[in-house]
């Protein structure tokens, strides 16, 4: 197998070096070529002919954002990954690039206090993305065993389930749970906005991103919709027609208070190397939701999410992914399909309207999500 060419944009020098040293230690990498800046690295993209691009954000010249731009009006489906820096203008940078066609981020590794930490985080979290983005990661998802369940939730002596049909018969939903990683900004930059604000039913998201990133996406996703966004907090309580994003670095779950049901956050160990993590959410929501859950799948590296689903399909709730075709990575909504959870696979300028479709099902939306309105749940 050929090995997957990477071309290094930045104008640091030390950067470039400590890119190029880690990468070089892949056997499946190869470093073809490094550039200071977006000018020269547009001439080094017809000289190298790379299948990945790593690209710093600030460059003098020609930066990232104006280079990725550029980039995308010659070779549309050259993966571009943005090096970031955990500022807010890092972070805000970061999402114009992405908007501008970057394919993901990684933090930079001038930013995490030493060579060694540097070097580390190269291999730990650019590697893979690299990887993905080539098409080497993990293969065409596979059909999985279930995973074993603290809490069965089929009841008992009933048989293992069959594989779903393509498109499901809709029933009550009372919440949407959507989970998305590599790729998700500009995928949840077209669902989120395609949602109205009579949307009668709770949005609750895990987006794959670290801490601050987390609060300018919602900021940025909600001046753009018609519905509500917002980064969570803790004891934040459930509306309809609202949308709540779990903050990097924290699990998100709900509880029940009263008659409302509210946001909480926690730091447990991560899971699928993920914090938050879809299946988090998704089992949480699972457990006071039952079979009115609609659950959504984006684009996304790994599997995070998998499990979730399973939870959702035992409980008797539905599962919408996006396709193949219009994923950036199609790892997480590929192994959901993969697995028979699908009630429909969509692609993504389909999503918001079948999810609209799905929750609304003559249903207007009315005051926060009570306690009262969902003792019918199907567990």
């Amino acid at each position: 197998m050929t090995k997957i060419r990477v071309l290094i944009v930045d104008d640091a020098v030390v950067i470039r070096r400590l890119v190029g040293d880690v990468l070089a230690t892949d056997p499946d990498i190869e470093v073809v070529g490094t550039a200071a800046n977006g000018r020269i690295a547009l001439q080094k993209i017809t000289q190298c002919n790379p299948d990945v691009v790593t690209m710093d954000v600030e460059m003098p010249e020609m930066n990232g954002i104006e280079t990725v731009a550029a980039i995308r009006k010659t070779w549309q489906k050259l993966p571009v990954i943005m090096f970031s820096t955990l500022t807010e203008r890092g972070g805000s940078a970061t999402l114009d690039a992405l908007a501008a066609g970057a394919s993901d981020y990684v933090t930079k590794p001038a930013n995490v206090g030493s060579v060694t930490a540097g070097l580390e985080t190269v291999r730990r979290d650019l590697i893979p993305k690299i990887k993905a983005l080539a098409g080497r990661a993990e293969g065409r998802p596979a059909v999985l065993p279930p995973a074993p369940r603290a809490v069965a939730l089929r009841p008992a002596g009933e048989a293992p389930r069959a594989a779903y049909p393509v498109a499901a018969p809709i029933g009550a939903v009372d919440i949407l749970a959507i989970g998305v990683s590599t790729g998700g900004p500009n995928a949840l930059a077209v669902v989120i906005p395609g949602l109205p604000a009579s949307l009668p039913v709770p949005v609750v998201i895990v987006q794959h991103m670290p801490p601050m990133f987390t609060r300018l996406l919602a900021e940025r996703l909600n001046s753009q919709s018609a519905v509500t966004v917002v980064e969570a907090q803790a004891g934040m309580v459930l509306k309809p027609g609202h949308v709540y994003i779990a903050p990097g670095d924290y699990h998100m779950t709900l509880q029940r208070r009263g008659t409302d049901y509210v946001t909480a956050l926690n730091q447990a160990p991560p899971e699928n190397s993920c914090r938050p993590a879809v299946d988090v959410l998704f089992r949480s929501v699972v457990e006071h939701f039952g079979g009115r859950t609609l659950g959504a799948i984006l684009t996304g590296m790994g599997q995070d999410g998998l499990r979730g689903s399973e939870y959702v399909k035992d409980a008797g709730g539905q599962v919408v992914v996006q396709d193949e075709a219009t994923s950036v990575v199609w790892g997480m909504p590929g192994y959901v399909a993969g697995a028979g959870l699908a009630d429909r696979v969509v692609p993504l300028e389909g999503i918001a309207a079948e999810l609209v479709r799905r929750t609304t099902n003559g249903r207007v939306a009315t005051g926060s999500v009570a306690a009262a309105g969902v003792s019918a749940l199907r567990m």
